[in-house]
């Protein structure tokens, strides 16, 4: 009996905690832990997965065009596509935009991405905990994030740049 009056007792402030924090939220991949897995179809039309990218090293980057910290990061994801997609890095921009509109195609123009682009859909934004953008996660050849990076600064680039060295040498 004491159960239930506890229960009913608490119950609106129990149901506040699970609108707040859903069980998706528990499942957020951490450094050192499997990616989740997730399947997107590039703007180009091609299907992609975790397993596309078996065997190499890639950069998941979530981002929106509307995010202003997103024009900072992009610039730099790009960069890093240029200087070690040779030696293997795959990158993958996953858009929480709503749509592929005009203002999609102008923000890609303008930043000039050289790397495949897919809409993440809300199953992948909660199975990734994308709470805010940019987000970019580093995910070693066997699928394990190795390190995830929230906003984006300086210091990040450097420290994201540093980790995909060493791991494209470890291939």
């Amino acid at each position: 009996m004491g159960l239930v009056r506890l229960l009913r007792r608490h119950a609106p402030a129990l149901l506040v905690l699970l609108i707040l924090f859903p069980a998706a939220a528990h499942t957020v991949p951490l450094a050192g832990q499997p990616s989740p897995p997730f399947k997107a179809i590039t703007t180009t039309g091609q299907e992609v997965s975790l397993d596309t990218y078996r065997g190499h090293v890639l950069l998941l980057d979530f981002f929106a065009t509307w995010c202003i910290p997103c024009r900072v990061s992009v610039p730099h994801v790009v960069e890093m596509k240029l200087k070690y997609g040779r030696q293997g890095l795959q990158v993958l921009g996953l858009s929480a935009d709503d749509d592929g509109g005009e203002a999609f195609r102008s923000f890609v123009n303008e930043l000039r991405i050289n790397y495949p682009l897919a809409p993440a859909s809300q199953a992948v934004q909660s199975a990734f905990g994308i709470r805010s953008l940019p987000v970019m996660l580093v995910i070693d050849s066997r699928g394990v994030v190795r390190e995830i990076y929230r906003n984006f600064n300086d210091e990040v680039g450097r420290s994201m740049e540093l980790l995909i060295r060493r791991l494209l040498t470890e291939q």
